[in-house]
């Protein structure tokens, strides 16, 4: 295979997965074992740069891992759709019965816990091709699925933008069934003018006060690294910072469980190496005591994991970190940042005030009578509700 020419990529007819003939291309349905062909591999690392919007967590240095740790489980398959022979969208699917607090056999797009966005990755220009082409792909294998569930997609992005001028343009019952708006940094200024329009000044004179007492016990020092040079100390740093917090206690740390570590360690050093990685720590003494790994990811960037030493929780140092990644806003290459944090939190939307519109909907696959079922479940998860603590 001529590298120069890996976008082109094709896999043997008689594998395991024949590609199917759609409207516009074809789609492949990929194993593990050949996401990592290096002709693939380089195909997809062109796909990242050529897509519509961002997403880490399907790049090859997040997602491989995470298919190394729970793929298998999870019996997930990857699908690759060609357009003209090339390479142009790439979406990690699986098929469950698992749906929330229901047992409702359908399609999904597949994430874990610690990936937050589930939008394909898409060659720009391709998207409504893509999407016809994978709703009608779905269309003729249904299987038992009875729906095609999308999870966090950015609602504001191209990628659901083209989604909704297709379903407009060939119209077929679907809805929204989650929606969550994340703290998103965003704005064309500077660190200090940004924080002065983001916080009172009686925060803001708070905020150094702490940074003050906080220097009285000991060097303080802020640090930000890219690259891979000391990767694995400030990894093992992070885990153990991390582990030392409520997160050990409640054993929902990374390093809580062997699967969580390496994908922790294994997507921090594939990002390192992709060029993806800015790392943050606040030190007192030489010892981290806030740290931060942001995915830079441009036009956007992606505030993966932060942990800090809750011994020093009086002075913010969580916050304190933060106010430093305020420099995100300065970099050339990018114009948001997405906290990948829970709506609601009480640290990051103090700081971070615009808002990530995350989506989750549902859309009617195969023919009549699956559709029809399709609209009961539809029609139940849509039905009007009380609320709660409402007399009547």
């Amino acid at each position: 295979m001529d590298m120069a020419r890996a976008d082109s990529f094709r896999t043997s007819a008689g594998g395991s997965y024949p590609p199917a003939a759609l409207p516009y291309g074809q789609l492949r349905l990929l194993s593990s074992e050949e996401l990592v062909e290096p002709a693939f591999l380089a195909a997809w690392k062109r796909l990242v740069d050529s897509a519509c919007e961002p997403n880490p967590f399907f790049e090859p240095w997040f997602l491989l891992p995470s298919l190394r740790q729970w793929g298998e489980a999870d019996r997930v398959v990857t699908k690759a759709w060609f357009y003209q022979g090339r390479l142009a969208a790439l979406l990690p699917v699986v098929r469950s019965a698992e749906y929330y607090s229901h047992i409702v056999t359908h399609a999904t797009g597949w994430l874990h816990a610690n990936a937050f966005c589930g939008v394909p990755l898409i060659a720009a220009g391709h998207e409504e091709a893509f999407w016809r082409d994978m709703l009608a792909h779905f269309d003729r294998r249904a299987r038992r699925a009875l729906f095609l569930h999308l999870p966090l997609i950015p609602a504001e992005g191209p990628a659901n933008a083209a989604l909704e001028r297709v379903l407009a343009r060939y119209p077929r019952v679907q809805y929204t069934v989650g929606e969550e708006n994340r703290a998103l940094l965003t704005g064309e200024t500077s660190a200090a003018a940004y924080l002065e329009t983001a916080m009172s000044a009686k925060k803001r004179k708070e905020l150094r006060r702490q940074h003050n007492r906080l220097a009285e016990e000991g060097a303080l020092a802020f640090e930000r690294l890219e690259g891979a040079e000391g990767l694995a100390e400030w990894t093992a740093e992070f885990l153990a910072l991390e582990a030392a917090g409520w997160k050990g206690e409640a054993g929902s740390a990374l390093a809580s469980a062997p699967d969580t570590r390496t994908l922790f360690e294994q997507s921090l050093a594939g990002a390192a190496a992709a060029g993806r990685l800015e790392r943050l720590a606040l030190r007192l003494d030489g010892r981290a005591i806030a740290m931060l790994a942001n995915f830079i990811t441009p036009p956007g960037a992606y505030s993966f994991k932060t942990a800090f030493d809750e011994a020093y929780a009086r002075f913010s140092p969580g916050m304190l970190l933060q106010l430093e990644n305020l420099a995100l806003l300065e970099r050339d290459d990018v114009q948001w940042a997405d906290s990948c944090a829970v709506e609601g939190h009480p640290m990051i939307e103090r700081l971070w005030r615009d808002k990530r519109r995350m989506i989750s909907r549902n859309i009617a696959i195969g023919g009549p009578l699956r559709r029809n079922l399709f609209r009961l479940l539809m029609a139940w998860e849509t039905r009007p509700r009380k609320n709660q603590g409402t007399s009547t």
